[in-house]
C-alpha cells in the first residue's frame, strides 16, 4: 500500500430484496371458514374446564373422518397431530377421541419422552411432512414454549411464533395453539391470554371458549380476531349432559361478555328470551309475528328471536293457527 493511501472498504453484497411485482398471488385455503385457516396459526383460549380440549378433539375427529362442523365445508379425511402436555393419552385423550368418533389411525402424537418438544423444535416440521398432517394441535401453548423462553417477553415470543408460522405456511398445515387465560377480570378479551400480547398479534385467528353465565352446560365459541376474513358468528355447544358434546348453533354473545367475571347486561338472546316470557305472562299465548315486532322495537333481530325460542324449546311450544305461528308456555 502506498504511503497516505487509505485502505479500501470491503465490497458488500447487495441486500436481498423482494419485488412485489414478482410475488405470486395466492388464495387462503380453509380448514373451517372463517375460524381456522390452513397454513396459519390459530389460538384457542379459555379458562380451565370450559371445554377447549373437548372442542379440539371434536375438531380432530371431524378432520380424520370428513365429518363437517357447523357451517364447515366437508373435507377429505386427513391426519392430525395432537400434542398434549396435560392429559394422559390412555385415560383421557383416547377415550375422548373415541367419544367424538375419531379415526384413531389418523391421530398421531410426537413421542417426546426422551427430549421434551418445544415450539422451536425441528421435529414439528418433519413430523408434519412425514405423516402428511394438515392439522397440528398444541395443548397448552405454555408447556411447549421451552425453558429459555419467557412468554411475557415480546422479543422472546416473536421469533418462536415466526418460525412456527413459517412451518404452518410451508406445509399448508393449520396449527392450533390452546392457551389458558389470566385472572384479570374486566380486561378486554385480547388481553386475557396468559402471555405477551405479541403472541395474540402473531396469529391470524383468535378464538375463545367460555361457559354461559347461569347455564353450566352451555359453552360458546367466539371469534375475536380474524385477519383473513370477516369474523365468524359465535357458536354454542352443550357439554356435561347425557348426550355429551353436541352443537346448539349460533349464539348472540361477544367474547368480552362471555369472559367477563362481572355482572353484565343481558345478551341479545337473553333479552329476546325475557321478552318472550313477558309477552306470554298474561294470556300465555302470543303470535310469533307480534313477538318479532316487539323485538325489532328493542333492536333485536328476527334471527336472534328464533334462536331464543329454540333455546327455550323445553319451556315453550309453537303451533300453527291458520297462517300464523302461535307461541305458548308448555304445561
Amino acid at each position: 500500500m502506498k504511503q497516505n493511501q487509505l485502505p479500501s472498504e470491503p465490497m458488500l453484497s447487495p441486500v436481498p430484496m423482494i419485488c412485489m411485482q414478482n410475488v405470486e398471488q395466492t388464495k387462503v385455503s380453509w380448514l373451517w371458514y372463517p375460524y381456522i385457516p390452513f397454513g396459519k396459526l390459530t389460538i384457542l383460549q379459555g379458562n380451565p374446564g370450559e371445554g377447549k380440549t373437548y372442542f379440539a378433539m371434536q375438531l380432530a375427529a371431524a378432520c380424520t373422518t370428513g365429518k363437517a362442523q357447523p357451517n364447515m365445508t366437508p373435507l377429505e379425511p386427513f391426519n392430525v397431530i395432537y400434542q398434549t402436555a396435560e392429559d394422559g393419552l390412555g385415560d383421557t385423550v383416547k377415550p375422548r377421541l373415541i367419544e367424538a368418533g375419531a379415526d384413531l389411525s389418523r391421530v398421531l402424537v410426537i413421542d417426546d419422552g426422551d427430549t421434551p418438544l418445544t415450539l422451536s423444535d425441528e421435529r414439528i416440521g418433519r413430523a408434519i411432512t412425514e405423516n402428511r398432517a394438515h392439522l397440528l394441535i398444541i395443548d397448552p401453548i405454555q408447556a411447549f414454549l421451552g425453558a429459555d423462553v419467557d412468554m411475557n417477553r415480546a422479543n422472546e415470543v416473536r421469533p418462536v411464533f415466526r418460525k412456527l408460522g413459517d412451518i404452518a405456511q410451508r406445509h399448508a398445515c393449520a396449527i392450533i395453539l390452546i392457551g389458558h387465560l389470566n385472572k384479570t377480570v374486566g380486561a378486554q378479551s385480547t388481553y386475557r391470554g396468559l402471555s405477551s400480547i405479541d403472541m395474540t398479534a402473531a396469529v391470524r385467528s383468535l378464538l375463545f371458549i367460555g361457559r354461559v353465565k347461569n347455564d353450566p352446560t352451555t359453552r360458546v365459541l367466539t371469534h375475536e380476531k380474524s385477519s383473513l376474513a370477516p369474523p365468524g358468528k359465535s357458536l354454542a355447544f352443550s357439554l356435561g349432559t347425557e348426550e355429551g358434546f353436541s352443537w346448539i348453533g349460533e349464539y348472540a354473545i361477544t367474547a368480552d361478555e362471555l369472559l367477563s367475571g362481572e355482572e353484565h347486561a343481558q345478551t341479545k338472546v337473553e333479552q329476546a328470551q325475557s321478552l318472550v316470557f313477558s309477552m306470554l305472562k298474561g294470556s300465555r299465548t302470543c303470535r310469533s309475528s307480534d313477538i318479532e315486532k316487539a323485538a325489532a322495537e328493542q333492536g333485536i333481530a328476527p334471527r336472534t328471536v328464533r334462536m331464543a325460542k329454540q333455546q327455550l324449546a323445553g319451556r315453550i311450544k309453537m303451533y300453527r293457527e291458520g297462517t300464523q305461528w302461535v307461541v305458548c308456555m308448555r304445561e
